[in-house]
């Protein structure tokens, strides 16, 4: 046998397995819980206890549906607009939050309800006084409906602006990542401002509108 006809059929059977492996696309993200290929659209897993988020397929997110006491719990993705939401001035002085964003959400290892806000360096918890959030809630009882861990109330009152959504827990750290990633300076640049506006009208697109002072009743 020549040469060439010897490398010719050592290369043979790699250049057949060739043809049935399909090249790994860079930068592909994939379920942390079983490896498969997410699409750019996919569910989202919160840890409680560390409010870490983890990406997930289908049939993974769909094991930790439910109330069932689980190390994760599947961010739901429904979104909620408020446009009657009651909140004075003074009502959100007395929550203490430095800035005019901010997200709200009942921890379950923590007990109580969270308020941070983001930052440019991540985001950060709020000194939340009880008896205001309470206030807030029996002004606004759809809070109520929030689920724990993985529901959050937005808030955006940036430059006189009053939007209120109730949003899965991954929305709100979309917008701390947004923030950390276009914040210039100390006032941070018209580029993130204008990020933050393209943010809130891609949730006011998706939201649903619902009465933020009536509490809805299943059938």
């Amino acid at each position: 046998m020549s040469q060439s006809s010897r490398a010719t059929g050592e290369q043979s059977p790699l250049a057949t397995l060739r043809r049935f492996v399909r090249p790994r696309a860079a930068n592909v993200e994939r379920c942390e819980m079983c490896s498969a290929e997410l699409g750019a659209e996919h569910p989202h897993l919160v840890e409680p206890s560390s409010r870490q988020m983890v990406c997930a397929c289908d049939p993974c997110a769909i094991l930790f549906d439910g109330h069932i006491e689980k190390k994760y719990k599947r961010v739901p993705r429904r979104i909620r607009a408020l446009p009657d939401f009651r909140l004075t001035d003074g009502q959100w002085d007395s929550l203490m939050i430095p800035i005019q964003l901010a997200f709200f959400f009942h921890s379950t290892p923590d007990g109580r309800v969270l308020a941070l806000y983001p930052s440019p360096a991540g985001p950060t918890e709020s000194l939340l006084a009880l008896d205001s959030w309470n206030e807030v809630v029996e002004d606004n009882p759809v809070l109520r409906e929030m689920e724990p861990d993985v529901e959050a109330l937005l808030v955006n009152r940036v430059g006189g602006t009053c939007e209120y959504y109730i949003v899965p827990i991954d929305e709100c750290y979309k917008l701390v990542g947004l923030i950390r990633a276009h914040w210039r300076g100390l006032s941070g640049g018209t580029e993130v401002w204008r990020e933050i506006k393209q943010f809130y009208a891609g949730l006011s697109e998706r939201a649903s509108p619902v009465r933020a002072t009536t509490t809805t009743t299943s059938a």
